[in-house]
């Protein structure tokens, strides 16, 4: 038959981003080259693949079967040539992980460092974005997997836990609770409080959890993000709760962790990506270094 990988990958590239520009982006050429690789390998098949429509291109009944079997050809290439050490180093491409900030400094650092040591020439982007972010670059391909806590219930993604992340107390060291071996919700109304704004994940896990508790904490300054909120703690505006994974590693010259009860609440971090859709060889070491690490 008259068509190539560079076709195969085309074909793939437009069938994930349902767009043949944004396809054409991710592949590093032209709107139009991409649609002839395409139409070569529907003439040399002699199936139309695509349904070309005003608002965005859809797979026909034979297109869907061949998805398949095109991402299983390209994978096992892709596979074979990075179990080779001399090719290895000479691979190249790119891979996509979303991340919630939370987590970037205690998984991927040395993740990172040990995947670009074996595979120097792969390419890396980190998405630092919030749950509900991830939740949709993920579905829509814009990233090969994410990292987040957000995920069991979707039926359209795979959730593989890792580790549960207790939330906790952050506070600076000259504040009264930073002595303290634990510290109950409800102690936490006499004290200025710094939250997260609702609508994150992580105010919805703690609402949920704290809903038939009657004595709240009451927050007088209120953020986006997990890192805003443990600056403003290290400055000593007031006191946080926090992923304990958000907090600075153990020994921080001012701030403090104290693990909270009545109740106790976590948090299940986890691996997500895109049911029954195959990550791409060098996609899927990534996800495999992070589960070994």
């Amino acid at each position: 038959m008259n068509f190539d990988l560079a076709d195969l990958r085309a074909f793939v590239a437009a069938s994930d981003h349902g767009s043949f520009r944004a396809a054409a982006e991710v592949l590093c050429i032209s709107q139009s080259a991409l649609s002839r690789r395409i139409e070569k390998l529907e003439g040399a098949l002699g199936l139309r693949l695509f349904e070309r429509t005003t608002r965005r291109l859809e797979l026909t009944t034979a297109g869907r079967g061949f998805v398949h079997k095109a991402r299983h050809v390209l994978n096992e290439l892709e596979s074979a040539l990075l179990g080779t050490r001399d090719l290895a180093d000479r691979m190249s491409g790119e891979v996509t992980i979303a991340c919630v900030p939370s987590a970037v400094a205690f998984f991927l650092p040395r993740v990172i460092k040990a995947y670009h040591d074996e595979y120097p020439r792969i390419r890396l982007r980190i998405r630092d974005e919030t749950s509900a972010e991830i939740l949709t670059t993920v579905a829509r391909s814009e990233a090969d997997f994410g990292l987040t806590y957000i995920g069991t219930q979707e039926p359209d993604v795979e959730f593989e836990p890792l580790i549960e992340d207790p939330f906790v107390l952050a506070c600076s060291r000259e504040h009264p609770l930073a002595r303290r071996r634990k510290v109950r919700w409800a102690e936490l109304a006499g004290h200025d409080y710094v939250t997260v704004a609702q609508g994150s994940g992580n105010r919805m896990l703690i609402d949920q959890a704290l809903a038939n508790t009657a004595a709240l904490p009451r927050w007088f300054c209120e953020v986006q993000h997990v890192p805003a909120l443990v600056s403003l703690v290290e400055a000593g505006v007031g006191v946080g709760v926090v992923p304990k994974l958000g907090m600075p590693h153990l020994g921080h010259a001012t701030l403090v962790s104290v693990p909270l009860v009545d109740p106790p609440i976590s948090r299940t971090l986890g691996l997500i990506r895109r049911r029954g859709r195959a990550l791409s060889a060098a996609a899927q070491r990534l996800y495999d270094f992070i589960l070994q690490s």
